[in-house]
């Protein structure tokens, strides 16, 4: 998709953006309090996110936005950087990665900004995660085990082999992603045995301490190279960091590992699928597991390369079909639901080229 991802209609006509405000208002007015949501925008998004926000300015919630840096994208061939200027075209500019936040709240002054205003942890999470909700209780161990940064972590499925883990190296906890893996060890990396949890980049930081390491210019990441290719079919490379690798440089450093109702991410229009279904409900914001579904985990869903693109989507579903007693979902070739649908068990679709296929009723 195109534009401020926080901006999709995910759920009961409610954006990601939605939902987030309605968590966040719920935790001020539970809790008597003035928690600030804060969202850090790109050069990509930052004149959409202020446009965006200017519809909650009836709500009792202070929203702040700042924006990270802007990298220059290299030539894979010649390792030359493909702007010319500062002034040229956009796509020949990336932003680095979550891992710049950091570096963002000092450049912005939104660090020294929350320090001065008594602010003490600061939470992090990504906007399409609609698991990462503020849990009183992490935040309660963080503050009582004396923690100066806290990663969540999860168990991992055959879904998330790719996701980045938690080692021990040279006595400290480090972040370790697939992209850092020799080839030939990649296989080691994604093994379930080996690697038990992984990264749903939820965080949770001693602002006071990230102050400190900041101060003392400490942050360093270790780099993540990922290969693009432009739309003109340039080869390109990006070099990006990733937020949870700043464990390493905190001395009291802990992951911890939550249920898998914290990760809940819209990677692809499969996640959309499944986040816009019955499986959920909503309540202040958060989703809920429908208490009809028989099952914990929530039913796998691969929809094929036809269902790609958002508004391939939205044109083969006239309704979201009902897949509460649904276990399994795979959807190959040109298929289209109907309304009035409900999936259960083991599903496949499949539709042979040149041929479609519809289901329910159209």
């Amino acid at each position: 998709m195109t534009g401020t991802k926080s901006a999709l209609e995910v759920k009961e006509d409610m954006t990601f953006l939605d939902l987030i405000v309605r968590q966040v208002v719920h935790l001020n007015t539970t809790n008597h309090v003035d928690v600030p949501l804060i969202l850090m925008t790109s050069f990509r998004t930052h004149d959409d996110t202020l446009r965006i926000i200017k519809q909650y300015a009836n709500q009792s919630l202070r929203i702040t936005t700042f924006c990270q840096s802007r990298y220059p994208r290299i030539y894979k061939q010649s390792f030359m950087p493909c702007p010319k200027s500062p002034d040229d075209d956009k796509d020949k500019w990336y932003p680095p990665g979550h891992g710049d936040l950091y570096k963002a709240m000092v450049n912005s002054g939104l660090l020294d900004q929350l320090l001065a205003e008594g602010k003490e942890y600061l939470f992090v999470s990504n906007s399409d995660n609609l698991g990462a909700v503020v849990d009183e209780k992490i935040l309660q161990y963080m503050v009582d085990s004396n923690t100066d940064f806290l990663m969540e972590v999860t168990n991992k499925t055959r879904a998330d082999v790719k996701g980045g883990t938690l080692i021990e190296y040279d006595g400290r906890l480090q972040l370790l992603e697939i992209a850092q893996v020799p080839f030939d060890h990649a296989d080691d990396f994604k093994s379930i045995r080996k690697f038990k949890i992984f990264n749903t980049n939820n965080l949770w930081i001693n602002l006071k301490a990230l102050k400190q390491i900041m101060d003392k210019e400490e942050m360093e990441l270790d780099i993540i190279v990922n290969p693009k290719t432009t739309e003109d079919g340039v080869s390109v490379i990006q070099l990006e960091t990733a937020a949870g690798a700043a464990i390493k440089h905190f001395q009291n450093a802990h992951g911890i590992n939550v249920p898998r109702n914290r990760f809940l991410p819209v990677k692809s229009t499969s996640d959309l699928l499944l986040i816009k279904s019955d499986v959920f409900t909503i309540e202040h914001g958060q989703l809920i597991v429908n208490p009809n579904r028989m099952f914990t985990t929530a039913p796998v869903i691969k929809l094929g390369e036809h269902f790609r693109k958002i508004a391939d989507f939205q044109q083969r579903f006239a309704q979201i079909p009902k897949i509460t007693d649904l276990d399994h979902l795979t959807v190959a070739g040109d298929v289209y639901f109907g309304r009035n649908v409900t999936l259960r068990g083991t599903v496949i679709g499949i539709s042979a080229s040149p041929y479609e296929a519809y289901l329910g009723f159209f």
